[in-house]
């Protein structure tokens, strides 16, 4: 089975801080963390393609990204970032797939979790963007907190030829092993049906040290029955990962939870809903 990878990160801390990299437990992503470092986990674990997901709002970081994506190797998409709020987001957008690896933009994402406004999704100036990349045939990926879902429902109502896709599960609370009232909304979002989710995420949101499958298998099959196969798809979220499990772990707890789908639904989850959403 061709596998994709969906959601990871690369970054190189002599190029640009990764502000967000804080506090002693995450000191072990504080290292640069480059795509030959990654090629190896892909080849161990039969990765043919990735996307490369933003870390940063900072606009040269995209263009950097496409540089990365068109001199080969996996990285078959990028999902960058751009000022949705912009009046300009046309013409910005336009400016990235002019650029080299340009025609591996994939999408946009921005850290909406880090907004203080819960309603920052259904603003005016930021839904024009978000109609702006589903003229440009962009995917949105949505980085957000379960109380965030809400707002992301409206605006996915309000842009239906865009599609939304949710990254890790808009990280449920797997620590403490709740499910309510995330699942709730989660299942409101999976009716709308320009929505999708990504499989990643979710050894980080568990505990990190003592997770097992099980503590994990609430929310994944939630996901899974909500949006179905085909909307929903794998990623490492690779390095971050690493602050709970290597490479091979995250993917090997992909591939059992998704042990009752059988090889079509197995296939669309490691494959074929990135590839076609992504346009990869």
């Amino acid at each position: 089975m061709r596998i994709v990878d969906a959601h990871h990160h690369l970054w190189d801390l002599s190029v640009r801080d990764q502000a967000w990299i804080t506090g002693r437990e995450l000191t072990p992503l504080r290292r640069n963390f480059t795509l030959e470092d990654l090629t190896p986990e892909l080849r161990a674990a039969h990765v043919r393609a990735t996307v490369v997901v933003q870390t940063v709002t900072v606009a040269e970081e995209t263009p950097e990204l496409l540089r990365l994506a068109a001199g080969g190797g996996a990285v078959a998409g990028v999902v960058g970032w751009t000022d949705l709020a912009s009046p300009q987001i046309a013409d910005r957008i336009e400016g990235l797939r002019e650029l080299p690896g340009g025609g591996k933009l994939a999408g946009i994402r921005h850290q909406v979790q880090h907004e203080p406004d819960p309603e920052w999704l259904v603003r005016p100036d930021v839904l024009r963007g978000l109609r702006a990349l589903a003229e440009a045939g962009l995917a949105y990926d949505l980085v957000i907190r379960p109380h965030q879902l809400r707002a992301a429902y409206e605006a996915a109502a309000a842009v239906p030829a865009l599609t939304f896709v949710l990254d890790h599960l808009a990280k449920p609370p797997v620590a403490a092993g709740e499910l309510e009232p995330w699942a709730r909304a989660v299942r409101a979002f999976a009716t709308l049906p320009n929505t999708a989710c990504k499989l990643s995420g979710l050894v980080t949101e568990a505990a990190w040290d003592t997770w097992s499958i099980e503590d994990l298998r609430p929310y994944a099959d939630t996901v899974v029955r909500a949006f179905g196969p085909d909307r929903v798809m794998f990623g490492s979220d690779w390095p971050v990962c690493l602050l709970a499990a290597s490479y091979p772990e995250v993917v090997g707890a992909a591939w059992a939870l998704t042990e009752g789908l059988g090889t079509g639904g197995r296939e669309a989850v490691f494959s074929a809903t990135a590839t076609r959403i992504y346009g990869l």
